[in-house]
């Protein structure tokens, strides 16, 4: 039976010591010797990816987070490869927090980036390789014969002379073997599981309800709290009155902490309504007056001066000086909440000499490291219970560990067990957002209709800023962050310049599925479709003479416009728009068939994706990362804005922050370029080209340009 875990140490080690002891549990990396874990060495799980039991269960254990994304059935098809193991024997175990479970690239704990997969590659063929040579060697001793006429296959060793063990009887021998340091990887030829599509793990008990979500937890003597937070960014607590909170039946606690004022009780509604009854008077600060209005007046303004430079090829502003056939266009996107389906919450247990957290998160270390210090416990008290996440898209990312801390500030007032939860309300009018982007382009065309020059300035916040991330992210100015995917702009432009502004207006940002990609592929994409219109070309082919020497950009707009049909008629009212987008190192192309009602509104009919994410670990799940990327992304593409006046957040939940309804949903069709490169992201690729190939779907429909989103907030009609 397959499942996930979480186990304390000490619950770790009753079971498996009770139950015949560790028999397989191994340091691979980044530790370079040592030797197996046997019985008696109460081996500490933090230092082990792979445990195999008597019974010949295999357990992985995973350092990433399952935000919906397959990544608890990737990982460990990665490892099961190598290891030759029996499929149906794996089960998964969340691990703990500890520098061996730290990001490949990043450097501590953390699910994001789109880089679960490509990261561990290396690491998990290795660890199941180092495994399966441990049995092999195991069973080549218990039989005297050589190691070379063993064969390894679905958790059986073999002997060429017919004999056989399995996993199960061999477990407890290889534990105490060394761990070899010299692998030989299977030739990916031989992969027999790899590639192949693979029904998720984690589907059955969530299926079932039996997965337990961060909500979910409990401790015992668990009290919950909902926390009053400023209707205004950057206000305090002037004073506040909780009379009438404390009478209400169950409330147990009223607490001042950093974030606004906590309402402890028995349950979530004993808490909500304490909640509902405070009486606060807050100092508003300076953002009283912020309006999205405001910002978007200062914001054009911004884009008509030089930025920081981000990029610059040839001599730009001696192309834009000769005469030749130019066009301009500016581009606005709004805020965008990350409104996952599963509200924030965090349980913590805060005691004198420990503090246990449960909750779905994306950033482990970052978090204990802020229980820590919060708790003044030191890190190493602090662990980390990593839950099914129910929807991430980075909010669960935090880099000031937001819910994370709060939750230990209230736990740590209440003296108690305590889950904080946050209403959806709680985070749409007091989260952290998508920044709004204001962009102005130029681009000029020379007698023959050859694009040779662009001019991009960016304006909208640094979402790095102020995070431990800063100083490798922002350089000169720059946050790589808020110009990826319109710096590396593919197309071969002889005179490019890409300039940045980085406004400060106050609001908390971080990064949102796709992060700055999911701004700068809409404008890009949106403004080479008026490029190649002006120079009278279809837009496909314009494209593609400009990625002559970019293969794999080809190679997805190929494929998708082949799938599409680019060029073949369509029924009568409709337009077909085309977009394509390199980010988090794949490269996506999508075709949008969309047709426009009488009273203006749009209707995606379908979409075509193509994409080249490298080798292709599980194309179930890469299909329903792409599905889900165009649900996402037409969802902001179509509805989202989070606007402000008067400094408050206008929009509070799904009905006026609509994510896409069953009836809005395009027939989508994932197409996957094969490869033998080392796999590449697949989780948020797929967002940036939905919404531009919409906008240019739309205007192939009607002529009428969309350059501002969301969409349903334009009137067609009129534009």
């Amino acid at each position: 039976m397959r499942d996930i875990v979480n186990l304390s140490r000490r619950q770790f080690l009753s079971t498996t010591l009770a139950g015949g002891g560790l028999l397989l549990g191994f340091i691979y990396f980044p530790v370079k010797t040592g030797r197996a874990a046997g019985p008696g060495d109460a081996p500490y799980t933090p230092g082990a990816f792979l445990r195999i039991d008597r019974e010949g269960t295999v357990t992985m254990i995973l350092n990433k987070s399952e935000m919906g994304q397959g990544v608890y059935t990737s990982l460990p098809m990665i490892m099961a490869e190598e290891l030759e193991c029996d499929w149906n024997k794996v089960r998964i175990e969340a691990s703990g927090v500890a520098p061996i479970y730290n990001h490949t690239v990043f450097g501590s704990q953390v699910t994001g980036g789109s880089t679960s997969v490509s990261t561990e590659w290396d690491r998990m063929r290795k660890v199941g390789a180092a495994g399966r040579e441990m049995l092999l060697s195991a069973a080549a001793l218990t039989w005297g014969v050589n190691r070379s006429t063993c064969r390894a296959e679905k958790g059986v060793i073999y002997h060429e002379s017919g004999k056989k063990l399995t996993y199960g009887e061999l477990s407890a021998k290889a534990a105490f073997l060394p761990v070899p340091q010299k692998l030989k990887l299977k030739d990916p030829s031989a992969f027999t599981l790899i590639g192949k599509p693979t029904p998720r793990i984690d589907s059955p008990p969530k299926v079932k309800g039996k997965a337990i979500f961060g909500i979910d937890s409990r401790a015992e003597g668990m009290l919950v709290a909902l926390v009053a937070r400023p209707p205004v960014f950057g206000a305090k607590v002037r004073n506040f009155r909780d009379v009438r909170s404390r009478a209400v039946p169950g409330v147990k606690g009223v607490f001042q902490v950093d974030s606004g004022v906590a309402v402890v009780g028995e349950s979530f509604w004993s808490a909500k309504l304490g909640r509902d009854l405070l009486e606060i008077t807050w100092d508003e600060g300076p953002n009283a007056g912020l309006s999205t209005l405001g910002m978007s007046a200062q914001y054009s303004q911004l884009v008509q001066k030089s930025g920081m430079e981000a990029r610059r090829e040839g001599n730009p502003e001696k192309a834009f000086a000769d005469k030749g056939l130019q066009l301009a266009a500016e581009y606005e996107v709004p805020y965008l909440a990350h409104a996952p389906m599963e509200p924030l919450n965090c349980l913590v247990d805060l005691k004198q000499q420990t503090c246990d957290i449960w909750t779905g998160t994306q950033m482990q270390t970052g978090d204990r490291d802020t229980a820590a210090k919060i708790s003044g416990l030191k890190p190493e008290a602090v662990k980390v219970h990593t839950q099914y996440l129910g929807g991430g898209f980075g909010r669960r990312g935090n880099p000031y560990s937001d819910f994370v801390g709060e939750a230990v500030r209230v736990a740590k007032a209440a003296g108690k067990p305590v889950k904080v939860i946050w209403t959806r309300e709680d985070d749409m009018k007091g989260g952290y957002y998508r920044p709004m982007w204001y962009d102005r382009l130029r681009a000029q065309l020379d007698g023959k209709g050859n694009l040779v020059a662009w001019h991009h300035t960016i304006a909208g916040q640094s979402i790095m800023e102020g995070t431990p991330f800063a100083e490798k992210m922002i350089k000169n100015g720059v946050d790589d962050a808020s110009v990826e995917g319109a710096k590396e702009i593919p197309y071969e432009i002889p005179n490019l310049l890409v300039d940045l502004h980085s406004p400060k207006p106050g609001i908390p940002v971080q990064w949102w599925r796709s992060v700055g990609h999911s701004h700068t592929a809409f404008v890009v994409e949106g403004f080479i479709d008026e490029v190649a219109h002006k120079a009278g070309r279809d837009p496909y082919q314009f494209r593609r003479t400009l990625l002559s020497r970019h293969p794999r950009h080809r190679g997805v707009l190929d494929l998708a416009a082949e799938k599409a049909g680019w060029g073949s008629r369509l029924a009568e009212g409709r337009g077909r728009g085309i977009a394509m987008h390199e980010s988090f190192g794949s490269f996506v192309a999508q075709v949008a068939e969309v047709s426009v009602n009488s009273d203006g509104t749009p209707r995606v009919h379908r979409v075509v994706c193509a994409i080249d994410c490298g080798r292709a670990v599980n194309p179930l799940t890469i299909e329903a990362q792409l599905e889900s990327a165009v649900v996402f992304g037409l969802s902001a593409a179509l509805h989202g804005a989070i606007t402000f006046k008067n400094g408050r957040v206008e929009q509070s939940n799904f009905h006026d922050y609509p994510v896409l309804r069953m009836n809005e949903m395009p027939v989508v069709e994932v197409h996957i370029v094969p490869s033998t490169e080392n796999p590449s992201g697949v989780g948020e690729p797929g967002t940036p080209p939905i919404a531009p190939a919409v906008a240019n779907a739309i205007f192939a429909a009607t002529g009428k340009r969309v350059r501002r989103l969301p969409i349903a907030a334009i009137d067609l009609k009129k534009v």
